[in-house]
C-alpha cells in the first residue's frame, strides 16, 4: 500500500496493518529524509544497515496501556526500525516499562532482541523519522489514518498515556476532541467519552531526561497511575 488507508479500507488485524504501514510512501518530504538518513548514516552506525522505512507499532495486541510517542528519530526507530529503539529515549522508556513489569527486559537495541512487552502497545502519530524531530502539520494529518486504524484495532485499551503535546492532541483528534478542551500536563489524567483514560506524560527525550525536568521517578509514578487506571495490579 503507497499511502494511508481511508476508514472503509482499514486493515483487519494488525500484522496486516503493520506490513501495510512499512511500506507507505504518502509524505515525500519523509520518505527523502528517512531514505538520506539511511544512506549516510551516523559514523558510529556506519556499518549497519539502517531500517530507513516507516515503523509500524510494538508490543501486546491486547494492551491495555497505549503509549503514544510523537514520530522516530533519525539514528534510533528510523536504523533499527522498532520504536523507542536504539537511542536515549528509548533506554530510558524501556527501563521503566521493565521496572513496572511491563517489559522482558531492560533494554530495546534491535528487532529480534528478544524483548516483549505486556498489556502494553508502543506508537505514534508519525511514522516517519521527520527533519529536526519536526513533522509538519499536513504530515501529521496525512499519517493520521494509520494511528486511526491502529488504535481502532486495540480493542482492550484502557489507558493512552501521551508522550508529550503531539501526541495528547493526536489522540485527542482521532476521538474527534478538540485538543484545546482538554490542555496537556505532566501526570494529568483525562476522563475520554469513550470510557477510557488519557494520561499525559513529558516526552522521554534525551533533552527532557538529562536536564532533569522528567527523572525516573516521576515516569515510574506515570507508569504506577497507567497500571491503576487500566485495572492491573503493579
Amino acid at each position: 500500500m503507497l499511502a494511508p488507508p481511508d476508514v472503509s479500507g482499514r486493515p483487519l488485524d494488525l500484522a496486516v496493518l503493520d506490513r501495510e504501514v512499512v511500506e507507505c510512501v504518502a509524505c515525500p518530504r519523509l520518505v527523502a529524509w528517512r531514505e538520506q538518513v539511511a544512506e549516510e548514516k551516523r559514523a558510529a552506525f556506519r556499518h549497519e544497515t539502517y531500517w530507513g522505512r516507516p515503523i509500524p507499532g510494538f508490543g501486546d495486541p491486547g494492551a491495555r496501556i497505549v503509549i503514544v510517542g510523537l514520530a522516530p528519530s533519525a539514528h534510533g526507530g528510523n536504523r533499527t526500525g522498532r520504536m523507542f529503539t536504539g537511542d536515549r529515549s528509548g533506554d530510558f522508556l524501556y527501563a521503566a516499562l521493565h521496572r513496572a513489569g511491563l517489559a522482558s527486559q531492560p533494554s530495546s537495541v534491535a528487532r529480534g532482541d528478544g524483548l516483549s512487552l505486556t498489556d502494553v502497545r508502543i506508537t505514534a502519530p508519525v511514522r516517519c523519522a521527520p527533519p529536526a524531530n519536526k513533522p509538519l502539520p499536513q504530515e501529521l494529518a496525512r499519517c493520521s489514518a494509520w494511528f486511526a486504524s491502529e488504535l481502532a484495532l486495540l480493542p482492550e485499551r484502557r489507558v493512552t498515556l501521551a508522550l508529550g503535546r503531539i501526541g495528547h492532541d493526536a489522540f485527542l483528534r482521532f476521538l474527534g476532541v478538540r485538543p484545546s478542551s482538554m490542555g496537556f500536563a505532566h501526570g494529568a489524567a483525562h476522563a475520554l467519552p469513550d470510557g477510557t483514560w488519557l494520561l499525559d506524560s513529558y516526552h522521554v527525550s534525551q533533552q527532557n531526561t538529562q536536564t532533569g525536568r522528567l527523572t525516573p521517578a516521576m515516569f515510574d509514578e506515570v507508569l504506577a497511575r497507567a497500571l491503576e487506571l487500566a485495572g492491573r495490579a503493579a
